[in-house]
This record gives C-alpha cells, structure tokens and sequence, in this order.
C-alpha cells in the first residue's frame, strides 16, 4: 500500500459527511466488514503545527494523542457511511483510552486500522466504539478506543464518577476563541459546534466548544517529562469548554502514573477527568 501524507479532511470526506447527516433508514447493527486500513506518512509540518496548538514539545516522536488526528480520516469515513446505524449529526465523544505500546517516530511509515465495535444501551441513547490501531515497523505500538454516545431521548443527566476532590490547580490556561478553528486546521474535525457560533447554537451551545481531543492533548503536554515511554491514558469528557475559556489544571501521582482533572478557574465544572498508567 502506497504512504500518503497525514492531512485534513479531503473533500471528497466533507461530502461523504454531509450527506451522513441527512435523514434517512438506518441499519440496526455494525458494519460487519473487514476495518478500513491504510499507510500514512508524517508530515513533519503538519506534526509542528500540532504540536504548538496543543503545547507539546517539538520532538521527531509522536505524542500519544497524534495518531488519533492521523486514523480520523478512517474514523470518519466508517461512521458517515450509509450502512452505519447512528446518524453522525449529534454524536458526542464522552471517553477516549490510548495505549502507547512504543514511541513513535515521525519518520516511520504508519499502517493504521478502524472499525467500530460494541454497540450498546445506554440511558440517553445508545454507544459505540471506533477502535483504531497503528502498527510501526511491523509491531503494534498505538492503540486508540474513542466511545461515542447517540442521545436519542431525554433524560435525567447523570455525572459519570460524581465530582473529583478540588486539589489546589497545577496550572491555570487561558482558552482563546481560536483553539476551536486551530484544532479543527490540524486534526480535521471541522463540526461546526467548535468553530461556528451558528453551529454551536444549532446544538444547544451559547458559543463554540473546544474539542474534547485537544483538552486531552492539552493535558498530556502539562505532563511531558514526567510519563515513561509506554502507558495507557483514560480519559473520561464531562462539561463542554465554551470559547473562550479559563480552566484549571490538576495532576496528582497515583500508583504506576497520573491522576488529572481539568475544570473552569472557578472549580464549579469539571470538563475533564483522566488517568494515567504504565501497561502490564
């Protein structure tokens, strides 16, 4: 299979991803195909520009969040198809696991794969999972699960662990309206909740919403030079990050890793709960 570059969203996908939203019969289950597959190449570019909008360092390897940007193009095109159950209009990324099996270097070419898996009940609607693989050098050395949630009815909202203990905040970011259309520009998620005011409030948001993906990569960055080569990250979404923001950033040592929470300066919302730890 022939590498192609790591890049944005091609238009032929934005397409593809329009006409998802459409009404229309859905099938009940999964795609039961083989998962989608192919080569990229880094462009090392691309990863600076990355880099500086989510505060990592300028290294050759990889952060543990960039190859969730490279298996999105995947990603997408899997859930805008027409023979996938859940209409991509309205899903809402509520957790994501990475595992790093082994650093990365942006000069090896990458095979990725995606498929989605256990589609399940939940008391808002139904999830899912999209699955996504890297394999380096003919060894696995990435493994991403993001799991999605189609609300499909109304209902008591439920705050998944209750409220986290307020430790005194590690550091406190200023969020500038732009990280919205910055994050869409290098990971290719252009959903208009996070870089339209019209397209926020079409969703119930008063503005834009900082990707989910760019708060976990924020929070990973505060943490460079302090995870070892190989671990898992557990990240669970809570409260949307309305542009512009101030947030507050905590990390606590626990066990083999990190403990971290990311709120709003005041502490009343936590956008944001995560964990680190070194694989078995």
């Amino acid at each position: 299979m022939r590498p192609e570059p790591a890049g944005c969203v091609t238009s032929v996908q934005g397409a593809r991803t329009a006409l998802a939203l459409l009404p229309r019969r859905r099938p009940a289950t999964l795609p039961g195909r083989e998962p989608a597959g192919r080569t990229v190449t880094v462009d090392r570019e691309h990863l600076a520009r990355y880099d500086r909008v989510c505060g990592f360092r300028l290294t050759d390897t990889l952060p543990a969040t960039y190859p969730h940007v490279l298996a999105f193009p995947l990603a997408l095109r899997l859930m805008s198809a027409p023979d996938f159950p859940l209409p991509l209009a309205g899903l809402v990324h509520v957790a994501n696991r990475i595992t790093v099996l082994r650093p990365i270097d942006a000069g090896t070419p990458l095979d990725h794969t995606v498929h989605a898996a256990d589609l399940r009940p939940h008391h808002r609607g139904r999830q899912f999972d999209i699955v996504a693989t890297v394999v380096a050098d003919g060894v696995q050395a990435w493994r991403g699960v993001s799991t999605y949630l189609c609300r499909e009815r109304r209902g008591e909202r439920r705050d998944p662990g209750g409220q986290p203990e307020r430790p005194a905040a590690s550091a406190r970011w200023t969020v500038p309206p732009r990280v919205g259309t910055d994050y869409a520009a290098v990971s290719g998620d252009h959903n208009p909740i996070h870089t339209s005011r019209l397209g926020a409030r079409l969703f119930g948001f008063p503005r834009p919403i900082a990707h989910g993906m760019w708060s976990e990569a924020r929070c990973l960055a505060a943490l460079e030079g302090r995870l070892p080569e190989r671990y898992s990250v557990d990240v669970a979404f809570r409260l949307p990050i309305l542009l512009p923001a101030a947030v507050a950033f905590t990390a606590t040592p626990a066990g083999t890793g990190w403990d971290f929470t990311l709120r709003s300066a005041g502490g009343d919302r936590v956008h944001l709960t995560g964990s680190t730890t070194a694989p078995h």
